[in-house]
């Protein structure tokens, strides 16, 4: 019943552990995977190793989180090593950033080295200098020139992470599209936004600023679905605010295939990927549905 499919991946359910989440290590990702996610995504890796910002990295907002971690991460020497012998039911998403086409170009190639089952390429983090937003990479020109040098290193399926905060993703969906992305995946912390400590009379977080994320987020990220939905016939991955199985239902009425799930793992721990399919089975048997398909994209209609 929740069986699905994105292009060459075929996944038990849709549920998608989204990058930065408890994806250092090859042992906390299979535990997740254990836990009930069809697809496990590494933390995103970089050509280097890089500590990340000052703590603190994350702050609660009342409706979600802010976080600026900063993209730490091992590098990709490190990373290999980490995940070299994956060989989990659970299909394996590879996150890389680079700061430009030539490093993601890298990043990608590398990765064919070990068992990965897709690569994705993020374009859209809000909060680190050199990288995603801050680097200018949420434009046509970068998504296709950035998507275009991927797709000439790899022949894994290629999903692209587009920002909820840009003006028409569904044009930037369009370019990814044209340039070899299989998959888009819509969805990564928004904003920035900002804390601050009345008492300390500063920004909660040391980087200041970072991005929003949790059910605060969702019905932007629901809209960006719809968006692109529209815009692309390539599958794609609604990512943002996920936290039960309703707004799962939700995000594949709005057109999604694949759902990443991120901030809900830091509020209801790994058990939300089994009570979150366990709903989407129970609502989908209450109303007459054999699958997922059936109701993808039905609020277009």
């Amino acid at each position: 019943m929740l069986k699905t499919k994105l292009m060459e991946l075929e996944l038990e359910n849709p549920l998608i552990l989204a990058s930065g989440i408890l994806g250092t290590s090859k042992k906390l990702l299979e535990r997740i995977g254990d836990a009930g996610a069809g697809a496990l995504t590494t933390k995103s890796i970089s050509i280097e190793p890089r500590e990340g910002h000052n703590s603190p990295i994350i702050t609660d907002f009342g409706a979600g989180l802010i976080n600026a971690v900063g993209y730490a991460n091992p590098g990709i020497d490190g990373a290999l090593e980490e995940f070299k012998d994956w060989n989990h039911k659970s299909k394996l998403i590879f996150s890389i950033v680079g700061k430009t086409a030539e490093e993601f170009g890298e990043l990608a190639k590398r990765s064919n080295e070990i068992n990965v089952d897709a690569v994705e390429v993020v374009l859209s983090c809000p909060h680190t200098p050199g990288y995603g937003l801050m680097a200018g990479q949420g434009t046509l020109e970068h998504t296709y020139e950035i998507t275009k040098a991927v797709r000439k290193k790899t022949k894994k399926p290629l999903i692209i992470k587009l920002s909820p905060s840009v003006p028409g993703v569904g044009e930037l969906a369009k370019e990814a599209e044209r340039a070899g992305a299989d998959i888009i995946n819509m969805g990564n912390s928004g904003g920035p936004g900002m804390s601050i400590d009345i008492e300390r009379r500063k920004p909660v977080l040391g980087f200041r600023f970072g991005g929003i994320s949790g059910p605060g987020l969702k019905p932007l990220a629901i809209r960006c679905v719809y968006d692109v939905y529209e815009a692309v016939k390539i599958p794609i991955i609604g990512t943002g605010g996920i936290s039960n199985y309703k707004d799962a239902i939700e995000i594949v009425m709005a057109g999604a295939t694949g759902i990443g799930i991120g901030t809900a793992v830091y509020y209801g721990g790994t058990e939300v990927f089994g009570e979150i399919n366990k709903g989407m089975e129970k609502w989908l048997e209450e109303h007459g549905c054999s699958s997922l398909k059936e109701i993808k994209g039905v609020a277009h209609e």
